[in-house]
């Protein structure tokens, strides 16, 4: 996959009633993008696992895509340890060719 690079450090979060899929996007100055990739619960425990992750990795940025309410307790969290989130619907973000799967949408 090709994606526009336009933050260097970036998370991407498919959010689901009982987890979340996080993915890290860092790139470096030569262009090259490395991914981590992660799967926390969405109960406090797992929310403050991901935010300790996020933190490991000093990233603030952060885009989920939820269809539900599931998000909004991963919104508070999130902001309340300064990450900055953007959320996303999936009917509104572009569609992934091939197998929809939730790691490719956190990608």
């Amino acid at each position: 996959m090709s994606f526009k690079i336009l933050k260097n450090n970036c998370c991407g979060l498919d959010i689901h009633k009982t987890w979340i899929y996080a993915c890290i996007g860092i790139t470096d100055s030569f262009k090259r993008t490395e991914y981590k990739e992660a799967r926390f619960s969405s109960f406090s425990k797992g929310l403050q696992e991901l935010c300790d992750w996020l933190s490991k990795y000093n990233c603030t940025d952060v885009c989920m895509e939820s269809t539900g309410k599931y998000w909004i307790p991963v919104f508070n969290v999130l902001e309340k340890n300064n990450i900055w989130v953007t959320l996303s619907h999936p009917k509104y973000t572009k569609p992934q060719k091939g197998n929809k799967t939730d790691r490719k949408d956190a990608k």
